[in-house]
């Protein structure tokens, strides 16, 4: 069982770096790909970002790095405009995974969720809001921009997603490899630095 979700994760993670697909989805796809029955049991998102790191390692050690301090900086202008909500960095951008194709994903933290949106109003952004999943589970709202970069010369998806201003307590508990699952302005700063 152990080698076919290898194998499931291996093949999910090359949809992750080629195509910028979510982990969920890029599961989903592996088992197509495979031929597999959609009730196989899939692999945790540990071990497909384990195969995302080896596929990166292998197949773009060269643009790799640049495109993630790419979306690194992009993120940290992002969170210097929003600084107000408290954002946070998590997914791919903050774990180090991210390519060109990978979307930015803030998470803030704020007492009125409808402040942000005035907020991109005000700045002239234009936003598609939704609700998905939260932290915890629950619904919240996801504002989704489409923003250009210019280090990488292309639109990049950049998510936020609006907490509560006390949900900051639980969205910082280690994940299960003891690293902090997001980080803000400031650590962001310094993976910059580094």
């Amino acid at each position: 069982m152990a080698d076919l979700t290898d194998e499931i994760a291996a093949s999910a993670a090359q949809w992750v770096v080629e195509e910028g697909l979510e982990y969920g989805p890029a599961k989903k796809r592996a088992l197509k790909v495979l031929g597999l029955p959609p009730r196989t049991p899939l692999p945790h998102n540990d071990q497909v970002e384990a195969q995302v790191r080896e596929y990166i390692e292998i197949f773009c050690a060269e643009t790799q790095p640049k495109e993630l301090l790419a979306l690194r900086r992009h993120a940290l202008m992002w969170m210097t405009r929003l600084a107000e909500f408290r954002p946070y960095l998590g997914g791919a951008v903050w774990h180090g995974t991210a390519t060109r194709l990978s979307d930015i994903y803030l998470q803030l933290f704020c007492d009125d969720t409808k402040a942000t949106e005035i907020e991109l109003i005000n700045k002239g952004v234009d936003f598609e809001a939704r609700s998905v999943n939260g932290l915890q589970g629950e619904p919240v709202d996801a504002l989704s921009v489409h923003s250009h970069c210019e280090e990488l010369g292309e639109e990049i998806g950049v998510h936020l997603l609006i907490n509560d201003f006390d949900g900051i307590r639980g969205a910082l508990k280690a994940d299960a490899q003891g690293r902090s699952p997001r980080g803000d302005l400031n650590a962001l700063r310094l993976l910059i630095e580094a």
